[in-house]
């Protein structure tokens, strides 16, 4: 079987994902090394695979991202980053397109050395990389080393038209529709940043593989061999790219046998699901817990307009929300608020779920079973927001102008339909899972072969 490297960002939310499948490649029969920063050392150990350090971008999310230690002015652009969500969508989305000029090409001379250091010591039959880790995949084709592309947001974000930018997203859920002129205004910033970055991308090329065929369009560079999707295959979703195998994983969350609570989240849910009462989960991701403004709303329109209990997942941000008068009211059997939550483990007792779009809870609830309302800021969220509501999983809302009214009736409608509209959903994406990409992974792979030493 094969010696595999996953390649991943220091960012929990991608790492982690790919970690499952990483495991899911080892019991296939595959030996998987898990290259990534010094501080995710400890997710390859709990998953079993090996760990070689390697940093491919500037900034990092290791749980909060607020906390996380920034370099240079990384920090400051997360701040500017949420300061334009609560502008509205394409503040937002404008704000990232800004700072993805210079973020998504950050050190590629650096990374390509490292990662042909790497292939010297390791000399993997071939590595699993992440799409967002743009420099890697510019260093695999530079060097010529095969590879199979991760998609770990919306698959929109792989663009195979002419027509399709990354940063625009491919379809807005009901509750968020950008002005026309600020559509436009939108696109074209998508559309510099696509020349832009092509520009860049062959700039390198020239540098460091003149003999190589250019990468073409760089947003749309992927493994010739596959592409694995952590998302179900909608059948309205944009087309695929041509020519690698499509692998759609469903989800790439753990067999819920390896899922369950600690003691003291044993406790808590007791505590708060007593009499028979539902649960409320609400969490924005690591980035977007310093929405408290949002997390706020949505909390007191659960305690308020429901009978449901509540979590709260606050990131930095738990004194504020406590400091509120209606949720420092609020009795323990009825709320708590933390920095972080086990939220795949606790889904599994969950009635319904906030959350911000972003994929991974959008997968983990669909394999629960779990109902959302999703509230989109920013990146591929919209999209999903849109599939969310298209696929009967969930309900979307505005997050900057969803008062407490609005979000309880959508909480009470949410409670009352259950998993009625996401049955199928859940059951096709429960077919499908980390071991069943792997396998498909593993045959796809086949056929690629290394260059000559």
């Amino acid at each position: 079987m094969p010696r595999v490297v996953v390649i991943s960002p220091p960012f929990r939310s991608h790492a982690t994902p790919l970690s499952v499948l990483g495991a899911a490649l080892r019991d296939t029969g595959a030996d998987v090394t898990l290259a990534c920063a010094p501080a995710f050392a400890g997710l390859a150990r709990a998953h079993g695979l090996g760990f070689a350090g390697l940093t491919v971008t500037r900034n990092a999310n290791t749980g909060i991202a607020e906390r996380t230690e920034q370099a240079g002015s990384e920090a400051e652009r997360l701040r500017e980053f949420l300061d334009a969500t609560r502008t509205g969508a394409v503040a937002a989305l404008l704000a990232q397109a800004r700072h993805r000029r210079a973020d998504m090409l950050a050190d590629p001379d650096r990374i390509l050395t490292e990662i042909r250091d790497l292939d010297r010591t390791v000399r993997p039959d071939w590595y699993l990389v992440d799409q967002l880790s743009y420099p890697v995949t510019l260093a695999m084709h530079c060097l010529d080393l095969p590879y199979a592309t991760f998609c770990p947001g919306h698959p929109s974000y792989i663009p195979a038209g002419p027509e399709a930018f990354f940063g625009l997203p491919y379809a807005w859920p009901d509750t968020v529709r950008p002005d026309p002129g600020d559509l436009a205004h939108l696109r074209a910033e998508a559309a510099v940043n696509d020349e832009a970055f092509t520009e860049a991308f062959h700039r390198v090329a020239e540098r460091h593989a003149p003999d190589r065929p250019p990468p073409g369009r760089a947003f749309a560079l992927c493994s010739p061999h596959a592409v694995v999707f952590n998302y179900l295959p909608l059948p309205w979703l944009p087309p695929a790219p041509k020519g690698p195998v499509p692998i759609y994983a469903g989800h790439c969350t753990p067999e819920p046998a390896e899922s369950g609570l600690d003691d003291s989240w044993r406790a808590t849910v007791d505590r708060l699901t007593s009499g028979g009462r539902p649960l409320v989960l609400i969490a924005f991701g690591t980035f977007l817990s310093a929405r408290h403004d949002v997390l706020r709303t949505i909390a007191r329109a659960a305690l308020d307009h429901t009978d449901a209990s509540v979590i709260v997942a606050a990131g930095d941000r738990v004194e504020e929300l406590a400091r509120d008068p209606r949720l420092a009211a609020a009795p323990p059997e009825r709320l708590r608020i933390a920095e972080s939550v086990p939220q795949q483990q606790l889904l599994a007792h969950t009635a319904v779920m906030a959350h911000h779009g972003g994929n991974n809870s959008f997968t983990e609830c669909l394999t629960a079973g779990v109902p959302a309302l999703v509230l989109p800021f920013s990146s591929d969220q919209f999209a999903i927001a849109h599939d969310a509501e298209r696929a009967s999983l969930g309900i979307s809302g505005d997050p900057n102008t969803v008062d407490v009214e609005a979000a309880g009736a959508a909480l009470r409608e949410l409670l009352a339909a259950g998993t009625r509209g996401s049955a199928a959903r859940r059951a096709e994406a429960l077919a499908a899972g980390p071991r069943f990409a792997a396998e498909r992974l593993i045959r796809a792979m086949r056929g690629a072969t290394r260059a000559p030493s």
